[in-house]
């Protein structure tokens, strides 16, 4: 009988006959069973749904928008470079930039455990803000550990090498000491696109403030989601921010680097308090010189940075 009442009120997938949904709540399921003289209390339908393979879920954001030429030849070759990376114990690191966020008494997504509701601003407006969190990542694939700084205003590719820079400087070059190379792994927009030769002329100068080689390859457009930061350290992440009030940096600090789970996962977090210039290009020297050396496999998205003593 349930399922009469359901297909009545059933939409499917037309590619995938195996995908079904409602639309109907359990108390309208429960009073559509009434008329049939059928009377269930609404947890005995939500365990027959269950058996029925009826589950509540969320849709998950994972069809990609365009199909990139090249797309999965570039998947094999990440992974192709990190296990030769990982069993060479050279460091292979993950690095993106979470969402920004406003610093202040603004309502933020999830849910606390609270005597009473918080009582935050009832609008969101960047001119009420205190300031602006830009949280920049590195994930060690290897050590399954983030190394996270939080910006102050603005994400940039400088910022990007100076997190870098004074992450690996503090923490993560004692786990490599005899690292003469390392591979970042990346998506190909923002502060970290392929195509912006600022970005590489600010991996270059990495390279040699670090005095190491620099291996960068790039995920295909529409393909962020596959870094291994977004699933391995940020999803980790918000759900330690979850429902909680940004009202200054501290917070959203302690609560990073007290972020850990049952794998092992911890992060490191630091305050990067310098103020980044937006709208820099690269310079005539680097240009003219382009110190890159392109790989011969899909150069667009593959290349290095060579030290020399």
């Amino acid at each position: 009988m349930l399922l009469l009442v359901l297909s009545k009120y059933t939409a499917g997938n037309p590619v995938n006959t195996n995908v079904l949904w409602t639309q109907l709540t359990l108390k309208q399921i429960q009073e559509k069973l009434n008329c049939y003289s059928v009377f269930v209390s609404c947890p005995v339908i939500k365990k027959l749904l269950k058996t029925c393979h009826y589950v509540k879920r969320k849709m998950r954001k994972c069809k990609t928008l365009k199909e990139v030429e090249n797309r999965n030849e570039q998947f094999e070759y990440i992974a192709q470079l990190k296990s030769q990376f990982i069993e060479s114990q050279l460091p292979v690191l993950s690095i993106d930039t979470k969402k920004k966020e406003m610093i202040g008494n603004f309502s933020r997504p999830g849910e606390v455990y609270c005597t009473q509701a918080q009582e935050v601003n009832d609008h969101d407006f960047n001119s009420f803000a205190d300031g602006i969190a830009v949280p920049h990542g590195i994930y060690d694939i290897a050590k399954n550990t983030c190394y996270l700084s939080i910006g102050t205003n603005h994400d940039t590719a400088e910022f990007v090498k100076e997190n870098i820079d004074y992450h690996w400087n503090n923490s993560i070059k004692y786990d490599y000491p005899n690292a003469k190379k390392m591979l970042l792994i990346c998506d190909g927009g923002g502060s970290n696109s392929s195509s912006h030769y600022v970005v590489k002329e600010q991996f270059k100068q990495l390279s040699e403030k670090l005095q190491m080689e620099i291996v960068v390859a790039h995920y295909p457009p529409y393909c962020s989601k596959w870094n291994p930061i977004e699933h391995k350290a940020f999803s980790f992440l918000s759900k330690k921010w979850s429902g909680v009030v940004f009202k200054n940096y501290a917070i959203i600090k302690e609560l990073a680097e007290n972020t850990t789970t049952k794998t092992g996962f911890s992060v490191k977090a630091y305050i990067n308090t310098k103020q980044y210039e937006i709208g820099r290009k690269p310079t005539e020297e680097f240009m003219q010189t382009m110190p890159v050396v392109f790989n011969d496999y899909l150069p667009k998205w593959n290349y290095k940075f060579e030290y020399l003593n």
